[in-house]
């Protein structure tokens, strides 16, 4: 007990807090970005514009079947010897979640879309609206409320990945936790549970959100 009394010291505790923002800070513009190029690749895919769905496609395929740690050290470590664009950490760590999530997202997007019938499409057109007026006023809508608890749960995914990224020394929650314990071992536990407690907080607040916005749809 007295190991965990300890280690929660204001210090270590605000010293916590400060990787939390960071891990908030980053998965937050990850998620915008993801979100808005999801939405794009994902549009883009459904329509089926010739050879550019097809090579999107092919992109998407490859991006979801690689680790997501690969990407991360392709853009801290890749990008510089390769082409010589150099990132911090931070940047790095949002390049590589925003590409990782955005082809999830897409394929979701692209998902939820089709399971909207095709009859809804046919009936907005013979009603004189366009394509695109009939995607936004009538397809859309009804396909944002399927796709809501996939992409939620998604972007809970993403919050917990972003602890990957603490093996490019991003300053985030795992990374603040290791440098605590790092200097007494019987901090490790407590630690653990702290960022246990920490990323149950984040990802339970997403999925009430989620619950929230789904009855709200309904």
């Amino acid at each position: 007990m007295q190991n965990f009394i300890d280690a929660y010291s204001w210090i270590n505790l605000r010293f916590l807090l400060e990787g939390m923002w960071v891990t908030i800070y980053v998965s937050a513009i990850s998620v915008v970005l993801s979100f808005i190029i999801g939405a794009v690749l994902g549009l883009i895919r459904y329509m089926k514009i010739k050879y550019l769905s097809a090579v999107i496609g092919l992109i998407i395929d490859i991006i979801r079947n690689l680790p997501l740690l690969l990407i991360i050290f392709f853009m801290y470590f890749g990008l510089p010897s390769t082409f010589g664009i150099r990132l911090n950490t931070v940047t790095a760590a949002i390049v590589a979640l925003t590409v990782f999530e955005s082809a999830m997202l897409a394929e979701i997007i692209r998902g939820g879309i089709q399971s909207i019938s095709g009859g809804q499409m046919e009936a907005a057109r013979s009603n004189g609206l366009t394509y695109l007026q009939a995607m936004w006023y009538i397809i859309l809508p009804q396909a944002f409320r399927n796709m809501v608890p996939p992409i939620v749960s998604q972007f809970v995914s993403l919050v917990k990945d972003s602890s990957l990224a603490t093996i490019i020394l991003l300053p985030e929650l795992m990374y603040h936790s290791q440098i605590i314990y790092g200097q007494n071992t019987n901090y490790m536990i407590p630690m653990f549970v702290a960022m246990a407690f920490l990323y149950f907080v984040v990802c339970f607040l997403l999925s009430q959100l989620s619950k929230a916005l789904a009855r709200r749809l309904n």
